[in-house]
């Protein structure tokens, strides 16, 4: 897994382009920078953005290429951003986090629940997690995505792997997207926001 992030970030240009995620930006807008977690960030374009919201940022990824991709555009951006390359059954550390970001991480189904669980832990009580993820109806579009049903959402999955969380949204959607070379088209996501309790 990590040979294939390493190889679709090996270009000189942005796989899914240098903007935020639309759907974290509107989000995250809404509410007072603190710390921030960012899993699977790949090249950094929500780090760099929040980061120059005035958010604390710490990100992680498998990939290596990822991880220089996103130092480099935090610096044409004059930001710092916290960057480790690590899975995210590994990831450890002794902060609380106000926000977890979770764009389009689509984690093998064998690992995904154990995963999501672990990176809870480290939100603060009264944290908010601002995902999106490509929906199981994503498997007949082209516009990004595992093509393994497994590895999609659905709300019920959503509702039981973050069981802990009060959902202030949770939706299922045909939305447009506009990120970069792999992310363009219509496409089917499930997104939320949730506060830990």
């Amino acid at each position: 897994m990590n040979d294939f992030w390493n190889e679709r970030y090996a270009n000189e240009e942005f796989a899914y382009g240098t903007e935020p995620n639309a759907f974290f930006k509107q989000q995250l807008d809404k509410l007072k920078p603190g710390k921030l977690l960012l899993p699977a960030e790949g090249e950094g374009r929500n780090a760099v953005y929040a980061a120059a919201q005035g958010w604390e940022v710490t990100a992680f990824d498998m990939s290596k290429k990822g991880k220089e991709k996103a130092l480099k555009l935090a610096k044409l951006n004059d930001v710092k951003i916290t960057y480790q390359v690590i899975g995210a059954e590994e990831f450890k550390t002794d902060e609380e986090f106000d926000v977890i970001g979770l764009s389009f991480v689509h984690l093998p189904i064998e690992i995904r629940e154990q995963a999501h669980q672990h990176l809870l832990q480290f939100l603060k009580v009264g944290g908010t997690i601002i995902f999106e993820g490509f929906a199981k109806g994503q498997l007949g579009n082209t516009s990004g995505g595992p093509k393994n049903a497994a590895m999609l959402f659905s709300i019920e999955e959503v509702k039981n792997e973050f069981a802990d969380l009060d959902f202030k949204i949770l939706e299922e959607k045909t939305i447009e997207l506009s990120e970069g070379d792999y992310h363009k088209g219509k496409a089917q996501v499930v997104r939320f926001v949730g506060v830990k309790l």
